[in-house]
């Protein structure tokens, strides 16, 4: 969702029915650019001997106020990492404030290289993930890039082998589709990080943060009233971070990359890291910015990734139905990004790596000579 001076908190009055004309026009435009120019890429795990086949797109928001505004989200797609066929990393980070991009470029730069020259990545996953978020949010804080009022969330995932370990900060999101019976389910492998949720919102204002939505902060409702409801429901007036006494900073979720004022107040770049083992029961998952999830529901999203046969129609069609849905309730939409992955041939066999092969068979080997030497020493005894 942003802060308040971002993306997100704008609230823009319903269009009439020219402006909708207007908007359809412009969601056709759209419509049809982001069904060019893509590929599917596909990755080898050799070690449990399956593939991934994955597709991303990218979509700038439509900002009628702000037509030069640019897109704030930035993708990272890394295989082979630390020169490993069996590791792989997906991301997607969701700017806000006035240098959001840079925060999110920053942010997707960065983070991965740090995994990557982290020599404990493959022992301790969590730990690395933990490490590099830190040490990325610091690097950020003594960049040249402002980010008293800017910064990223961070929707990250890393397979190792047949584990895919998740790092949320923020409000963008993870799912996995989940093979049952004759269904395909939704499982969410990330939490929203917002005020809505009761263990957040009581963390940040125990760092003496004011968590209000701007009707209240604006005096329009009672600031008394603790509760907003869902986020399902509630989405439109949030509620928000704000310090004691000032009508700063207004983020929409209580952990991000950067916004170092708001760091003030509880505002965190810690992430949470959720693990999944991978079988024949998964077949695909999805990373993806908090754009795609405002309308949308995990299943939905899920159901329509069942769907296609091909990741990037199903993209297309998120982003679209993402897109008419936005300019159904505003007068504006927001910048989404999409990464699919299919699971392609998971078996959970673990196949002999070639150093592992070699090893074994040296094994074998000294086997065998042990073998014959006893063998030997037998028949000379017995003479």
């Amino acid at each position: 969702m942003g802060c308040v001076h971002g993306k997100c908190c704008c609230r823009y009055p319903r269009s009439s029915d020219g402006d909708n004309r207007e908007d359809l026009g412009r969601y056709a435009q759209v419509q049809t650019h982001i069904l060019a120019g893509r590929s599917v890429e596909s990755a080898q795990v050799p070690s449990h001997n399956f593939r991934l086949e994955y597709s991303v797109l990218t979509q700038r928001g439509f900002y009628p106020e702000s037509p030069e505004k640019e897109n704030q989200d930035s993708y990272c797609i890394r295989t082979q990492l630390q020169g490993n066929p069996n590791v792989h990393f997906f991301g997607v980070f969701d700017g806000h404030g006035q240098f959001g991009t840079e925060c999110s470029v920053f942010v997707r730069d960065r983070l991965v290289e740090i995994l990557s020259n982290d020599s404990t990545l493959l022992d301790d996953p969590i730990k690395a993930y933990n490490s590099a978020f830190s040490i990325t949010n610091e690097e950020l804080h003594d960049s040249d890039i402002d980010d008293s009022m800017s910064g990223t969330t961070a929707i990250t995932a890393l397979l190792v082998g047949d584990m895919l370990y998740v790092a949320n900060v923020g409000d963008s999101r993870a799912v996995m589709a989940v093979k049952e019976g004759n269904r395909v389910v939704a499982k969410d492998l990330s939490s929203d990080q917002t005020p809505f949720r009761k263990d957040e919102c009581e963390r940040v204002k125990s760092c003496g943060a004011r968590v209000l939505s701007v009707d209240q902060v604006e005096g329009l409702k009672d600031p008394d009233i603790q509760s907003w409801g869902d986020e399902e429901t509630e989405g439109g007036d949030p509620p928000r971070l704000w310090v004691q006494n000032g009508m700063y900073p207004g983020t929409a979720f209580t952990r991000s990359v950067g916004d170092s004022t708001a760091e003030s107040i509880g505002v965190v770049a810690v992430p949470e890291v959720t693990t999944v083992h991978l079988t024949a029961h998964h077949p695909f998952f999805v990373v993806a910015s908090d754009g795609v999830f405002e309308f949308l529901s995990s299943q939905t999203v899920v159901d329509m990734v069942n769907r296609s046969a091909d990741p990037r129609d199903a993209s297309s069609a998120i982003a679209g139905e993402s897109y008419k849905l936005w300019l159904d309730h505003e007068n504006r939409t927001d910048d989404i990004t999409i990464i699919i992955v299919h699971i392609k041939a998971l078996s959970n066999v673990v196949v002999p790596q070639p150093k592992e092969m070699e090893e074994e068979q040296r094994t074998q080997r000294k086997k065998h000579r042990r073998y014959i030497s006893i063998h030997l020493l037998r028949k000379v005894i017995g003479q």
